[in-house]
């Protein structure tokens, strides 16, 4: 896999959490911070298609929102993995 070599500034608690974070989970702080991009960019593309969705048909519902929820509450209790 290509790598692009990066120069970042975080917050200093920011850094020392994902530090602590990467070394937790036996990883280098690069493919910690990797990882955590990635999962951020699902999110956004998730995003991007419910607004897609609902361009076309309309808002969720109250309802609709809560099933989510309760969807999402059930997987995060089975998916603690870092990447």
């Amino acid at each position: 896999m290509a790598v692009k070599k990066l120069s970042v500034a975080l917050d200093e608690s920011v850094a020392a959490g994902a530090a602590s974070a990467a070394e937790l989970h036996g990883v280098s702080l690069s493919a910690w911070i990797n990882a955590a991009a990635e999962r951020a960019l699902v999110v956004e593309a998730g995003l991007a298609a419910v607004r897609s969705w609902e361009a076309e048909h309309g808002a969720l519902t109250a309802e609709e929102l809560a099933w989510a929820d309760a969807v999402l509450d059930d997987g995060a209790e089975t998916d603690r993995s870092v990447g």
